[in-house]
Parts: structure tokens; sequence; C-alpha cells
């Protein structure tokens, strides 16, 4: 069954990015911090189109994420550049180069219209302007029986959380402190019930993972 879910990477204090966000430092100052667990991996490194790689206690983690994904939602802010507005010459097409990592249709959240984005290596992202529920509708039809990845950020995983629709969720926590940088759980709603469903230690992180009860 098609399950809808995300994974984050996570200071202690439940930052998902520093504070002073930039185009120099996308994720805020000492964000960056929060995925370096992450860039020596094999599992990692392959879909980013890097060779080579370490194997340790997080691979089965991050290959099991990777599985079963047929379609995935992002924001604005995720997608980029910083600071949002309108598209200009549409030059920008993301963070990731020529080739980004998703391989499937990405669903942009944004307020301003724009043609579909087909990129090398299967990522297509579509341009949404009539919120949340309209992307999930679109990425549940892309996705068809796979799995709908929300890849961020705080705030779409925040709507989505407080809308009902997420069924489990990775926070990958980094044994940091980002003081006054953008939380994850701010704003979410109190009667949420989630249950931890596995605890992984690897070098680096802990990946705390959680199914949510209705």
């Amino acid at each position: 069954m098609s399950k809808v879910r995300f994974h984050i990477a996570t200071s202690l204090d439940g930052c998902v990015a520093g504070p002073n966000e930039s185009p120099e430092e996308p994720l805020g100052q000492g964000g960056e911090a929060l995925h370096e667990w992450a860039f020596e991996l094999a599992a990692w490194r392959e879909p980013h189109g890097r060779d080579g790689g370490e194997v340790n206690a997080s691979t089965p983690v991050i290959e099991e994420r990777q599985a079963n994904v047929g379609a995935g939602i992002m924001g604005r802010n995720m997608f980029g550049p910083v600071g949002g507005g309108d598209w200009g010459d549409a030059s920008w097409k993301g963070w990731w180069g020529d080739e980004p990592p998703y391989h499937h249709h990405v669903f942009v959240l944004t307020h301003h219209e724009r043609e579909p984005l087909e990129m090398e290596g299967g990522t297509t992202f579509h341009f949404v302007t009539d919120g949340i529920e309209s992307a999930l509708d679109q990425a549940r039809t892309a996705a068809g029986e796979a799995d709908i990845q929300i890849h961020g950020g705080a705030s779409v995983a925040r709507q989505c959380l407080n809308a009902g629709v997420v069924d489990e969720f990775e926070l990958d926590v980094a044994p940091l402190l980002l003081p006054g940088g953008v939380r994850l759980f701010d704003g979410i709603d109190p009667d949420l019930r989630i249950e931890l469903a596995r605890a992984v230690d690897a070098p680096g992180v802990t990946h705390l993972k959680y199914t949510v009860s209705r």
C-alpha cells in the first residue's frame, strides 16, 4: 500500500536549518553540519552522481528510504533560490545541477506559475500554485502504487503532518545544537500521535523512525 513519508536531518534542539539562510549558506549558519554523516556514504553518493563511499549502519536506512518512491513533494524554499519571488528568466533549475538525485516527478509548492522542468536522470519538477492538497493529488497520480516522499523543507513537512496525510517519518538526529534555527515542530498540531518504530545508532547520527497514529 502506498505511503506518504519523509525524512529530515535535525539537531538535538529540533532545528533542520540554521539561522540566516543565504545563497552561500542555503541551510543557514551551521546547517550543512546536520548532513555531514551522509556525505561519505556510498548509498548517498551514488544517486548524487558520485563514486566511492563507505558502508556503515546508516547504509540500510538510506537504501530503505530510497526504495519504492514514485513521486515527491517539496516547498519553494527547498527548490530555491533563497528569497523566492517570481521565476524571472526561469534560469534557476534547483540546487542540484543538471541531474537532480530524485529520478521521479517532484511537485514544488509555489505562488508563481512555471512550466514543468524536465531534467536529466528522470526528474521532472512540476510547479503547483493551488496548495498542498493539489500537490498530494498530483503526486498520488504520478506515484501509482509507489510511495510519496516529502523532500522538504520543514514547512511542507509540518503542513502534511497537520493535514493528517503522513504515514511515517524519520529524523536523522545529529549531535549538535543550532539555537535560533528553523524548528521542524513549531506550530505542529498538539493532537498529533506518533510511535517510535525504530532507532538506529550510526556514526555521527541517530536515525529515529516514527509511525503516525490516526
